[in-house]
């Protein structure tokens, strides 16, 4: 009997170049989203100031909002396992403590204008339903990541969460959120700042 073709490997599917295309595409819109922000972003410019045309980003894309979704996932993605390695490692409640913080202050340093975009987003979101969605499901995956922190700091200290998930999530992402503003005039003292609060925080948040 001659063989079947399910004998055979399957080929690489189409849909992957596609789709490391739009990761090419969303890795180059955010640098321009970062430094201009949602609202003066257009298509065009967004092409402008990559490798690709104008009509190479319109085939990948129907048009900006597509993209600024598509982008923010894809970047966010990489994002909620930011912290994981301080949960994993640390040992004490003060050792987590000091990693996080200083992991929470090396982010604003390194990616500034990434965190700018994701809130210029969160507020847009308010007004465009298409967005609201993608904003919602991403706030959840990061509401997530830092109550594992947390939840391991809980266990560490001996001792359970004194709040919820959201109520965790709503004060630390407000320091860092007032962090991120103060960073963009005053610079690394802020970060310092940052530190202190994250220490007389986190010891709330358990009884």
């Amino acid at each position: 009997m001659t063989p079947t073709n399910t004998s055979r490997r399957a080929a690489p599917r189409p849909v992957d170049k596609f789709d490391r295309r739009r990761d090419e595409l969303a890795e180059s819109a955010l640098t321009t989203l970062g430094e201009l922000g949602y609202a003066r972003a257009s298509l065009r410019e967004i092409a402008g100031n990559s490798p690709f045309s104008h009509g190479v980003v319109h085939y990948y894309f129907d048009d900006k909002l597509e993209l600024v979704i598509y982008s923010i996932r894809y970047y966010k993605a990489r994002c909620v396992t930011r912290y994981d390695a301080v949960v994993r490692d640390s040992t004490s409640p003060a050792e987590l403590v000091e990693a996080f913080a200083a992991k929470l202050a090396q982010t604003i340093r390194d990616e500034a204008p990434m965190h700018r975009l994701w809130y210029d987003l969160r507020i847009q979101s308010m007004f465009e339903e298409p967005l609201r969605e993608a904003i919602t499901e991403i706030d959840g995956t990061l509401q997530a990541m830092i109550w594992r922190v947390v939840d391991r700091y809980a266990t560490l200290s001996g001792r359970p969460p004194s709040v919820n998930a959201s109520a965790a999530y709503g004060m630390l992402d407000g320091l860092f959120q007032q962090a991120l503003l103060a960073y963009a005039t005053l610079g690394d003292e802020v970060l310092d700042g940052l530190a202190t609060q994250v220490r007389a925080v986190l010891p709330l948040l358990v009884r």
